[in-house]
């Protein structure tokens, strides 16, 4: 099969990482399938050239309407999945209700296995693919008033060690990315997940909270080492492309220092450089 007829289907392609990586594949001669939640998103990537449908991880009747289209599309085959779709919600645990918690799982973890299990059938049935996670470096290295994502990242990276392991033996491969601090509207969308979800003048960490908030509100990058989007775009490319993809795909300085660390350091220590972190 050529570059020029392989397809991949990516979900949350309205900014950031997933609508540069439909740029990076579009523009390397795959077909892209980028989706979004919400219609006008859709319009406006199909203007600029991409095709676009609706998909709200959220919505079961979605996955499987958007999946069935792509499907029409391209005779029953599908080359690669990328789930990138996701948000933070900020708050520390105490402070997050069991309705914040599920609805963080349910678009981070839920939803994209949703539709992970949906596309395994495709992918068995013509006997290859490559599974693409979106994961983060809080995907293994916990960080303070993050618990709910920390929380659903980690799962993720369980189910999907978990996936590759039972598919040992195919050519059907799965990969974790986990950036560190990338340029997109992660920290707007978590802004207002914060504001919604969490009582922050009646939290026993009120003080912090102020810092985070500042944090959030911040023009421009937030952190050291920020990267561009195109960045993650990259290592979706090499985990879709490589003849033997890697388990993990590492970006941004931060993601790689944390991983040495936690290699390295006794848990004791590997803590505190978590807590220097926030």
């Amino acid at each position: 099969m050529t570059a020029q007829t392989r397809t991949i289907l990516i979900t949350g392609c309205s900014s950031g990482i997933g609508y540069h990586t439909a740029i990076w594949f579009q523009s390397r001669g795959w077909r892209v399938f980028a989706t979004c939640r919400r219609a006008e998103d859709v319009e406006r990537l199909r203007a600029e050239g991409l095709d676009s449908l609706r998909l709200d991880v959220d919505d079961a009747a979605s996955i499987r309407a958007a999946l069935d289209e792509v499907l029409a599309q391209t005779g029953g085959t599908l080359d690669a999945l990328f789930n990138n779709a996701g948000f933070g919600q900020p708050g520390a645990v105490e402070d997050i209700s069991r309705q914040a918690m599920r609805e963080q799982f349910e678009t981070n973890l839920f939803g994209p296995w949703e539709l992970t299990n949906a596309v395994m059938r495709v992918m068995r049935a013509q006997g290859h693919g490559r599974i693409v996670f979106n994961s983060s470096i809080l995907g293994f290295a916990a960080m303070r008033w993050r618990g709910a994502y920390n929380a659903s990242k980690f799962a993720m990276e369980g189910l999907c060690d978990t996936l590759r392991h039972e598919l040992h033996g195919t050519d059907i491969h799965v990969s974790l990315v986990e950036p560190g601090p990338i340029e997109s509207r992660f920290r707007p969308n978590a802004l207002q997940k914060f504001l919604k979800n969490v009582d922050i003048d009646g939290s026993a960490h009120r003080d912090n909270y102020q810092k985070q908030l500042e944090r959030l509100r911040k023009e421009g990058h937030a952190a050291q080492f920020t990267l561009p989007a195109s960045a993650v775009a990259e290592a979706v490319w090499r985990a879709a492309t490589s003849r033997r993809p890697r388990a993990r795909y590492r970006v941004t300085f931060p993601t790689k220092l944390y991983g040495l660390l936690k290699r390295v350091l006794p848990q004791r220590l590997f803590d505190k450089a978590c807590r220097a972190a926030t």
